[in-house]
């Protein structure tokens, strides 16, 4: 599996690239080719062509979550394929994988923070496939769903509100969700910010591939100021858990970044950056 990250916080040094505060990663395996998240802008799609990378050839779109840094690309995708389906360009349409939440409409300080697109919307351009449960899309690429949320100290605060059938409610961000490579090696876990929470992630992710191994977290581990007790705690879990390496990038401060790296192989992370998996 090859990775390829589009949209990030940061570029990698002397590398002409575009980056915003999103999250869009690029991924090749033997069964497909998958796009994880969109970011906030046409970012990932300026940055693809730059990289030679042809989003027309798309088996699958999954989303990591609803919000805005995640999804908002998804306008720019939907004209991508319009086009290039009116000039005849492209045969088919990829499948967007999310869970059933990912596309209700968000609210924060009166501000819209969701997806403009919502599933209506989306489905006259890709088939949807939502779901709670976690799907298979290659014999070793998996969807997560929904996350079971174990680790007290990962417990939050709701993140501004969400609409449930006509009526806005407490946002937990029950949608956030990650993609898992099964390499030789061990897991290779991919999140988006990780509102689940981290280890909550890894841990369903070891549930459902049986695997206890991890060789790598790549994504926002949502560790922006967080509280002494999380971050020790998230420090702690890393420490026991071993990875090869990981790569916290998006939402994950300096300070964090720095704690993970007494415990973990801490590597940087940037638009342009390529990983491959065996």
């Amino acid at each position: 599996m090859k990775l390829t990250v589009l949209v990030d916080n940061n570029t990698i040094i002397d590398r002409y690239f575009y980056a915003e505060p999103g999250v869009s990663y690029w991924i090749e395996c033997a069964d497909g080719r998958y796009l994880f998240d969109t970011g906030y802008s046409d970012l990932f799609l300026r940055n693809a062509i730059k990289m030679g990378i042809n989003l027309l050839a798309l088996d699958g779109i999954v989303i990591s979550h609803g919000h805005n840094d995640h999804t908002w690309g998804l306008c720019d995708l939907v004209k991508l394929y319009s086009e290039a389906e009116s000039k005849r360009y492209m045969s088919k349409r990829p499948m967007i994988i999310a869970h059933p939440d990912a596309f209700l409409d968000r609210s924060l300080d009166g501000l819209d923070i969701g997806s403009m697109l919502s599933n209506s919307q989306l489905k006259k351009s890709f088939p949807l496939k939502l779901s709670k449960d976690p799907i298979w899309l290659t014999p070793k690429l998996v969807f997560l769903g929904e996350i079971e949320r174990k680790n007290s100290f990962e417990i939050e605060n709701p993140i501004g509100k969400i609409m449930w059938d006509g009526v806005w409610e407490d946002d937990y961000v029950l949608d956030d969700s990650a993609l898992v490579y099964v390499s030789d090696n061990g897991l290779v876990i991919i999140v988006g910010c990780s509102h689940a929470g981290i280890c909550n992630i890894i841990e369903y992710a070891k549930k459902v591939c049986n695997e206890e191994r991890i060789y790598d977290v790549i994504g926002g581990f949502h560790l922006l100021n967080p509280s002494p007790n999380r971050l020790n705690n998230t420090v702690e879990y890393f420490r026991k858990c071993q990875p090869h390496v990981i790569h916290a990038c998006h939402c994950t401060d300096f300070r964090s970044k720095n704690s993970l790296a007494r415990s973990a192989n801490v590597e940087e992370v940037g638009v342009g950056l390529v990983l491959e998996y065996n």
